[in-house]
């Protein structure tokens, strides 16, 4: 299930982050938040999903949710859009805590929130992007449909990185079955989201 967390669910879920995500020595992500030693890291990582809620607007914004299995938090999968209204495209990103990765929940959480922009908000585009290294992201990319959209480059650690970008329109969501995925309570916030 993934849901927005309240303060004490992130506290939960940054516990989880800080027990491990990824191998020592590597960095996945665009940000190496992962790399800050406490308290630093739970400052910021408290800091980041306030600043989202603060921050929020129906043109702008970026959504982090929870991701929970069988009631207990084991990642946070995002997605977020800059000038909603006139582009409808949205990006994702997402990590899981170590001991849930490999079991194809990564795939299970992106499906859920291409099911929120698609089917919920009307979104045309969903874009995503992993350093090329990144085996695990690409594949769950690729699985769903997205397209390879070109390189980029990221330097978390100050040393620019390749990544590959993926681009997936409304037409490649509708072309391939999907589960189904029940979406609740969004009636009431169409308007923030700028839908």
């Amino acid at each position: 299930m993934l849901r927005l967390p309240t303060d004490e669910d992130l506290v939960r879920l940054i516990a989880l982050a800080r027990s491990g995500i990824h191998e020592p020595g590597t960095m996945p992500f665009g940000v190496a938040w992962t790399s800050l030693p406490s308290p630093e890291f739970e400052r910021g990582a408290m800091q980041y999903h306030w600043r989202c809620r603060a921050n929020w607007s129906a043109q702008d914004w970026e959504l982090n949710l929870l991701v929970e299995h069988d009631g207990q938090p084991i990642g946070s999968q995002g997605v977020s859009a800059r000038e909603y209204r006139m582009a409808r495209t949205v990006h994702s990103g997402s990590w899981l805590g170590r001991s849930h990765q490999g079991l194809g929940l990564g795939k299970e959480m992106r499906t859920a929130v291409l099911a929120l922009a698609f089917d919920g908000l009307g979104a045309r585009v969903a874009t995503s992007e992993a350093f090329l290294d990144n085996h695990a992201s690409n594949g769950v990319s690729r699985s769903l449909g997205y397209e390879d959209n070109g390189i980029g480059s990221l330097a978390p650690e100050g040393v620019a990185r390749d990544t590959q970008r993926f681009r997936m329109t409304l037409d490649g969501w509708r072309s391939r079955p999907r589960p189904t995925v029940a979406i609740e309570g969004l009636a009431e916030c169409l308007d923030s989201f700028g839908a």
